[in-house]
């Protein structure tokens, strides 16, 4: 059987998901959730309630995967024609510092109202720190050629951007810009924002990606 993978269009972590996906070529079913309305068999396969989850049928008992980084890596050993798996290993040191420091600095800079004893601005700086870091490293790709590195740490830096879009336009970090600019422009970006219907029981399989796509 086909997987299925419960997803929500603007959640970073389903979109990095999704793009590994697309990259991949391996076949899915998609089911978009409305995160305010979470369909029982969502919540019966994800032990933390959150997007992605991708639930594998297989001939051992059905598993899921909860993590969306963990979701990239299933794909892509699955299938890698552009070899998005073979980059430094100081890619996964840059994934692990998105997921957790620059993530938590985001959180608290685009949701500082739940973090009232958190200093915005303060986290905004140390959000930046990360950014120049990163502009240190990279022309198109964060490496010389595309990876994982670059599909899982985009839609966070995008997240990131639009907080206050004319601010970080004005930071001096020219190839972290360029570098968001293409991927916002691509049509890989494009097909993995397309927009369905929330998903209901019932409901034809939607197939991701869409057939004929490559």
């Amino acid at each position: 059987m086909t997987p299925v993978l419960y997803s929500f269009r603007r959640c970073p972590y389903a979109m990095r998901a999704r793009l590994a996906v697309q990259a991949a070529q391996t076949p899915v079913h998609l089911r978009e959730i409305v995160l305010r309305d979470k369909p029982a068999a969502f919540l019966a396969a994800s032990a933390s309630g959150t997007v992605p989850c991708l639930v594998l049928h297989d001939a051992m008992p059905d598993t899921t995967i909860d993590e969306s980084l963990d979701i990239m890596i299933w794909a892509l050993t699955i299938s890698d024609p552009d070899g998005l798996m073979n980059m430094p290993a100081s890619g996964w040191d840059l994934i692990a510092h998105c997921d957790g420091p620059f993530k938590h600095a985001l959180d608290r800079t685009k949701y500082a109202t739940r973090y009232p004893d958190s200093d915005p601005v303060q986290h905004r700086n140390n959000a930046i720190a990360f950014l120049h870091d990163l502009d240190a490293r990279i022309g198109t790709h964060i490496f010389d050629r595309p990876s994982i590195a670059d599909l899982a740490i985009a839609p966070f830096v995008r997240q990131f951007a639009f907080i206050d879009k004319p601010w970080f336009d004005a930071q001096p970090i020219p190839q972290v810009q360029a570098w968001l600019a293409a991927f916002l422009a691509s049509d890989k970006f494009a097909r993995i924002m397309t927009k369905y219907p929330p998903w209901a029981e019932g409901d034809t399989p939607t197939p991701f990606p869409p057939a004929g796509e490559f």
